[in-house]
């Protein structure tokens, strides 16, 4: 499985690394904590020294019920952090985490080489246009609603094939703009009970059908600290061992809060391989 991104063939037969920046207050982990140019230069650096092949920016939390952000705010937190990694790290590999296609858009202009939408295309009718234009790999995520409404858009006939229906609309959407380097998301915990979200991990290699690249992010979220009885920040030994599941599972990408250790996981399944 390759990748095309920035100039560079990625072989995602060796599984990589997305490390998470958040530039959001009220992200459910990290909310707050990169507010300064000279903290997030040295988060990234961290990130990349401990093995992350791309990182992920967002300037609008997804978590359920986070208030709306205005999208010329949106555009403002991400768009001069962009410019900043790029000037520091001209070799980095940058994904916006955006469902608007504006920011999208002036995400890439400043220097971000794929685009990580949690609606596939749904809450911007146009995203695909854009990306289709702007030839950068397209993450889509399975989502129903919005981060506002899906905790009550759960309701499903068959989970897994119902997503398989979703994927294979909207791979075909983007297939037929000329979207080349398409990857999907499962969207663990997005409008899904904590009972759906495993199902869904048991069932992930099924999500192999459609000879796309799979990006898991389960990282510190609720479906770990809920089953423990913990919180996000003592969920990292649950986000490994449910990262391993993944990997042997066939993920291409794991999205993650913790870089070293989900570089590590990897190390250590590959050599068990």
């Amino acid at each position: 499985m390759m990748l095309q991104c920035r100039g560079q063939l990625l072989d995602l037969s060796t599984p990589k690394v997305m490390g998470i920046l958040n530039l959001t207050p009220d992200s459910f982990y990290d909310g707050g904590k990169w507010q300064h140019r000279e903290q997030v230069i040295a988060q990234v650096q961290q990130m990349l020294e401990d093995g992350a092949t791309f990182i992920d920016i967002g300037g609008y939390s997804s978590r359920p019920n986070a208030s709306p952000v205005a999208e010329e705010e949106e555009r403002q937190r991400v768009v001069p952090i962009i410019e900043s990694l790029v000037d520091y790290f001209p070799e980095i590999l940058i994904s916006i985490d955006t469902f608007r296609s504006s920011v999208a858009e002036a995400a890439v202009h400043a220097g971000a080489c794929m685009v990580n939408d949690i609606s596939a295309g749904l809450l911007d009718a146009q995203m695909l246009p854009t990306v289709a234009r702007l030839k950068v790999p397209y993450i889509m995520m399975h989502m129903r609603g919005t981060p506002q409404t899906m905790t009550t858009l759960t309701d499903y006939e068959n989970i897994v094939t119902d997503m398989q229906y979703y994927f294979s609309e909207r791979i075909a959407a983007a297939r037929a703009l000329q979207i080349n380097d398409v990857l999907i998301d499962p969207g663990f915990g997005f409008a899904k009970t904590l009972e759906q979200n495993y199902e869904v991990l048991q069932r992930l290699e099924l999500f192999h059908f459609h000879k796309v690249p799979l990006l898991v992010g389960v990282s510190r979220k609720s479906m770990i600290y809920k089953i423990l009885q913990s919180t996000p920040q003592e969920a990292l030994n649950g986000t490994t061992v449910l990262h391993t599941v993944a990997l042997q599972k066939g993920a291409h990408i794991l999205r993650v809060h913790d870089v070293k250790e989900a570089v590590e996981c990897i190390q250590l399944l590959q050599q068990f391989r």
